[in-house]
């Protein structure tokens, strides 16, 4: 059975930082694409960034320059490295594998 088990968000500044992880247990991680989406409150999910099996990436408009997402495949993880964060970056972050979603992970960015 997969699970997906994000942590590292919180209540950050504006132009702030903040790395979130994904772990990843009961596929094997390393040949399959990992994405971040997240949703804001009454949006919808939307995808933040991917990345594939081989390290490929592609991120929305709204975060390129700003975030990165990365992954480390002996540790079964994916990361998200969100800087300059901005109060419109709020919302649940997830990690998705396939059709597997994790719980989220709140990220609130606000003065």
């Amino acid at each position: 059975q997969v699970q997906l088990v994000e942590s590292g968000g919180g209540l950050v500044q504006p132009g702030g930082s903040l790395r979130l992880s994904c772990t990843a247990s009961g596929y094997i991680f390393r040949i399959y694409d990992m994405g971040w989406y997240r949703q804001a409150p009454g949006e919808q999910r939307e995808l933040v960034a991917s990345i594939t099996s081989n390290g490929g990436t592609n991120y929305a408009d709204s975060v390129k320059d700003r975030f990165t997402i990365s992954r480390d495949n002996a540790k079964n993880t994916v990361y998200l490295q969100m800087n300059n964060l901005k109060p419109e970056d709020t919302a649940v972050y997830y990690c998705k594998l396939r059709s597997n979603w994790g719980q989220g992970t709140q990220v609130t960015v606000s003065s």
